[in-house]
């Protein structure tokens, strides 16, 4: 068993936390709002670090799950950052949805203080959080992640390695390109349904025994016919995520044409006042333009 240190104690963090000490870790966590740790530690046990750089020290693992870019450069190297504080051999491991960008700064920047440092943005949302049962999307050094791995198991339905630093938020770009897509799909989908005078649950039950099948369908159809938008990853962050794969796109030459309109039309739902709706809230977008 390792002791671990965890930092950002979001509606992902808070549950990833936790399930590091029903492994058996010996967790220390931070929270930007100290309220939230106080009450993680009476509901899990564990100890709380004032700043990163006091809950990082002497950490085996440190496990960061934060808001974007910033957010991460500051828990990192701030005046209080992590890394300052952690010993050579350990290893940080960076579950936030960042850019490449951000990573392979911070990668470079943790190998001169001979600390390993590992991107590992993960997929599954809340209920995949609170379940232990998410995807783990890996980059940085191979041995680093040998090491990791089976400290993410506390958490992780499935967990690789796809290459060297960045290469996990390039494949969480990938996830997040996918989902977009399905989800205005799907939002299509049911909304000719309504429109067609159909029983949208009967249509499901058939068609999502066929090809149109999706973890998306399976897991968000009767929410989204019912038009209750609370149960999962919010609008506001997906766009970030989608400015993210749109930016490395115009600089990689890749063509996203459909994830440039389908963040437009999360664009629409913020202006509706759905920017903490769940992604399946697009739809609701659809409904409003028959108005």
């Amino acid at each position: 068993m390792a002791k671990v240190s965890f930092l950002g104690l979001g509606v992902m963090g808070y549950p990833m936390a936790g399930h590091l000490v029903k492994a058996g870790h010996e967790v220390c966590v931070y929270n930007r709002t100290t309220a939230k740790a106080q009450a993680w530690v009476e509901a899990h046990g564990g100890t709380m670090g004032k700043t990163p750089r006091a809950a990082a020290e002497g950490a085996d693992f440190v496990m960061a799950c934060v808001g974007n870019d910033d957010d991460l450069r500051s828990v990192c190297l701030g005046e209080d950052g992590a890394l300052g504080a952690m010993s050579a051999g350990t290893i940080f491991v960076d579950h936030t949805t960042v850019s490449a960008k951000v990573t392979r700064e911070l990668y470079a920047a943790a190998d001169a203080l001979q600390v390993s440092f590992v991107d590992a943005p993960v997929s599954g949302g809340q209920a995949g959080a609170e379940n232990g049962q998410l995807g783990i999307m890996c980059g940085g050094d191979a041995g680093a992640y040998a090491r990791a791995e089976p400290v993410m198991a506390a958490y992780a339905k499935a967990c690789k390695r796809l290459g060297e630093s960045g290469a996990g938020q390039l494949t969480k770009m990938v996830n997040q390109i996918c989902i977009a897509g399905l989800v205005q799909g799907l939002s299509e989908g049911l909304h000719f349904a309504e429109k067609a005078g159909l029983d949208g649950k009967a249509v499901v039950e058939v068609i999502s025994q066929g090809a149109a099948g999706s973890w998306q369908m399976a897991n968000r159809y009767e929410t989204m016919l019912d038009g209750e938008f609370e149960h999962g990853f919010a609008v506001d962050w997906m766009r970030k995520d989608l400015g993210i794969c749109l930016d490395t796109a115009d600089e990689n030459g890749a063509s996203l044409p459909v994830t440039a309109v389908v963040d437009q039309y999360y664009k629409d739902v913020q202006k509706m006042g759905g920017g903490r709706w769940d992604t399946s809230s697009l739809i609701q977008r659809l409904r409003k333009m028959d108005r």
